[in-house]
């Protein structure tokens, strides 16, 4: 927010503050977010009759870029932050009727998995909270066009959303609050690659959220090949992060899992799987894997045979569904489409700070 006398709409000091400055009376502030938080009002409709519809900024993103499936109707969004970055939102219309918008809680991801492109963009950054509403409000407001509904949301789109913890629990305190989004918490999954600290406090303060363990392997040396964080967070550790939240949510954790030919997939891997979720209350989400251009060595696992280790974990009492993925023709992977410019970007500014303070024409980021 270049300007400080022009405000967003998501920051609530600063409207009551304009509220108290100017004797706004309160159902002025009340219509104006219903309009546009509830409702996804376009900007002019859910302006109109505010008394101060100059002192306020609706938007922090800028969409830069917007691409529609030809295919099964997904559509993602580029948008472009302040500082120039690229992020990405997606929205999935379900076949059902059902709408789940992907949204991305940072630039890059530091995670750096090694399925991920998102995580082998060499940035991470955070988004404020305003940054992640943005993507919600836009992508409601198209839907809202459409006159269809959003239903779902997911933090399932670039950065490990507890590596952004506050900025993540204070957009989901404002999709949640009643005279803001008003979002059921049921409707909101937040997916982590293993932050076990932070799977526990959200589950502490949004007991009725949704939370998915992108899990990948029950084998701790794979699964720290593929997720250096797993070092971190090994397994057992994990297990009774899960467990915990469990006790406290009262509900079931999704646990995703990446089909990988021969890295996860053998019947040995089911094994070591059905061993480790024995007694936890969970859903084994199997997602099928879109390959990427910086892991070539990464092939996915042929769909029968998914269907086979489907079919094996449900045998032995395990809930088991299929990821069907939506946009593959516009979204080849998560961060793809962004990355390339959003490096370009870094080696710009860092080349034009250089340039300034020593001369230089070059620079490296």
């Amino acid at each position: 927010m270049n300007d400080p006398t022009i405000i967003s709409p998501f920051d609530v000091e600063a409207i009551e503050r304009l509220r108290q400055q100017h004797r706004l009376d309160p159902q002025q502030i009340r219509v104006l977010r219903n309009r546009l938080m509830k409702h996804f009002r376009s900007d002019e409709e859910a302006a109109a009759d505010f008394p101060l519809p100059q002192s306020l900024r609706f938007h922090v993103l800028d969409q830069y870029r917007r691409f529609d499936s030809d295919v099964d109707g997904a559509t993602k969004m580029l948008f472009r932050t302040d500082a120039g970055m690229l992020i990405e939102a997606v929205i999935l219309r379900i076949a059902t009727g059902r709408t789940t918008l992907c949204v991305s809680s940072q630039v890059g991801c530091a995670a750096a998995c090694d399925f991920c492109a998102t995580g082998k963009m060499g940035i991470a950054k955070n988004l404020h909270s305003f940054e992640i509403l943005d993507q919600v409000l836009q992508a409601g407001q198209i839907l809202a066009a459409e006159q269809t509904s959003l239903d779902n949301i997911v933090f399932m789109g670039m950065g490990e959303p507890f590596h952004n913890e506050s900025n993540l629990t204070d957009a989901i305190d404002l999709l949640t609050a009643t005279d803001h989004f008003n979002r059921s918490p049921s409707r909101i999954l937040v997916s982590t690659v293993g932050v076990c600290d932070g799977m526990i406090r959200l589950a502490e303060r949004f007991p009725k959220i949704n939370l998915a363990l992108s899990l990948h392997s029950a084998d701790q040396s794979t699964r720290e090949t593929i997720i250096p964080l797993a070092k971190r967070y090994p397994l057992d550790q994990l297990r009774e992060t899960i467990a915990r939240c469990n006790t406290m949510q009262g509900h079931e954790v999704m646990i995703e899992y990446l089909m990988l030919d021969g890295v996860n997939d053998t019947e040995v891997d089911r094994e070591r799987l059905s061993r480790w979720l024995d007694g936890l209350d969970v859903h084994l989400n199997l997602i099928p894997y879109n390959p990427i251009e910086d892991a070539p060595h990464l092939r996915g696992t042929a769909s029968d045979e998914i269907t086979d280790f489907a079919s094996a974990m449900k045998s032995r009492g395990i809930k088991t569904t299929v990821r069907y993925s939506l946009g593959r023709d516009i979204d080849a992977a998560c961060g793809q489409l962004v990355r390339k410019e959003n490096r370009t970007f870094a080696i710009q500014s860092h080349s034009t700070t250089a340039s300034i303070s020593t001369g230089s024409q070059t620079g490296d980021f």
